[in-house]
């Protein structure tokens, strides 16, 4: 029996007689084309099967010729090195969870030395995309393919944004045998999922500091987790020992009375809603609220109720006088929102780090960041996820929008060992009789979530 590969599926051809292909796993019958197909990240199972039950099979999915093999081996720290070898002992299928800062990435590229596998690495943003193409040119002699950006290049050894992959992985899904997925927390729930169905990747690795609470589609895709350690794990020898500082702050009068006003115009619809559907998600709370005129009202009291605590007077104060107690240190502040982050800029005259700054923009101010010209940055969320920020020792939570793994991310900004660096610290804002107590204490929770290593 021949396999071939169609626009993201294995195509079964000339079946033997006797052979039930829907018996196979993951095999269907097209009615549209009159074949037996399975999605392509079935391969390796049916391989398996074909194997156990003494079936000859010729393999026709991968162009021949693609394996590339001009390393340059790259020194691991013992952790990570202990992450490779969980990875290989479990098939070479699996998720790696490790804290922002650790190294990441000098894991995935000691896989793809390891291997000798053509790979296509999967990234979030078109600054990961560049980012990692060029740590990968540190150890890789050959050319490294880029899609996304404005431009289709695939190469043996392939960078692409998860957008481009989506749109291109029909064509070159089979090009691949090892598949990675940085920020794998990403998979599992959306459309993205496709890249890694219609990819025959035998060899799949996750990477991500923050592995969603429902992990078995991931699982399916990728494998399951096989080596985690966390913040607390690492701090102090790989990782800068950090301080936590919880400053609670009061609202105004005037504050205080308004968010109490916008609360109970909120409260007076959700919570009937939340007991007769105890078991709802908010999302589905709002698409309720959205039919009705006082449903929209409450909504939209929730949102002003948020703008409000986002950056009131006492976070206003407690910025200026964290940043004259910190002058002479590298200081990053994490804001909820873009309009909050615009707002420090202006007063403190900080450069700002958000969607709407340019490539070359983001650049030349991490740049300035890392020469020490600029000695703070405030983002929402560009600083979050990825991107490679030069040494800080001072973050400000000023607030938070994406709850525990949002709060892990940006803890690791700061947590990269320099010399003369002793000990970072966390300032976190946390405004008193708001529902930012309650954040607090679930953002808090993901740095000590340690496990030992599978």
């Amino acid at each position: 029996m021949r396999l071939g590969y169609d626009r993201g599926t294995i195509v079964l051809h000339e079946i033997p007689s006797g052979l039930r292909p829907l018996e196979w796993p993951g095999i269907a019958w097209d009615f549209r084309s009159s074949n037996y197909r399975a999605p392509a990240f079935r391969h390796r199972d049916l391989i398996t099967y074909a194997k156990q039950h003494e079936v000859r099979i010729t393999d026709e999915i991968r162009p021949a010729g693609r394996n590339p093999d001009s390393w340059i081996a790259s020194e691991l720290r013992p952790y990570q090195e202990a992450a490779l070898h969980a990875w290989d002992l479990a098939g070479r299928r699996g998720l790696v969870v490790l804290p922002t800062g650790s190294g990441k990435t000098r894991v995935a590229i000691a896989a793809m030395v390891q291997t000798r596998l053509a790979t296509l690495c999967l990234v979030p943003t078109r600054a990961l995309l560049h980012q990692w193409r060029e740590e990968i040119s540190r150890y890789y002699q050959g050319s490294v393919g880029l899609l996304g950006d404005g431009v289709f290049d695939p190469q043996a050894i392939t960078v692409s944004t998860f957008e481009s992959a989506y749109r291109h992985i029909d064509r070159i899904g089979n090009h691949f045998d090892l598949l990675i997925a940085d920020e794998a927390h990403h998979f599992g729930s959306g459309s993205y999922d496709e890249v890694l169905e219609m990819s025959v990747a035998d060899a799949r690795l996750g990477l991500t500091a923050t592995p969603p609470a429902s992990m078995a589609k991931i699982e399916q895709l990728i494998g399951a987790e096989v080596f985690r350690l966390a913040i607390d794990d690492l701090a102090g020898r790989f990782l800068a020992n950090f301080d936590t500082v919880t400053l609670n702050l009061t609202l105004t009068v005037e504050e205080h009375d308004r968010y109490q006003t916008l609360i109970a115009e909120f409260r007076a619809e959700f919570q009937p809603y939340r007991l007769q559907h105890p078991e709802c998600q908010w999302e589905d709370f709002v698409r309720t609220a959205m039919a009705s005129a006082m449903g929209r009202r409450s909504l939209t009291a929730h949102r002003l109720a948020r703008q409000l605590v986002a950056y009131t007077e006492g976070k206003r104060r407690a910025v200026k006088d964290i940043l004259a107690r910190h002058q002479e240190a590298k200081v990053l502040i994490f804001t909820a929102d873009n309009a909050t982050a615009y707002a420090i800029a202006r007063e403190r005259l900080i450069m700002p780090l958000t969607c709407d700054i340019t490539r070359t923009e983001r650049e030349e101010a991490l740049a300035s960041f890392r020469e020490g010209s600029l000695k703070a940055l405030v983002s929402a969320r560009v600083l979050n996820e990825g991107i490679d920020v030069p040494d800080a020792s001072v973050a400000i939570i000023v607030g938070g929008a994406l709850g525990e793994r949002e709060h892990v991310q940006r803890i690791g900004r700061i947590l990269r060992p320099s010399p003369g660096k002793e000990r970072a610290v966390v300032y976190e804002l946390v405004t008193r009789a708001t529902n930012e107590i309650f954040q607090s204490q679930r953002r808090r929770a993901g740095l000590h979530a340690s496990r030992d290593p599978l």
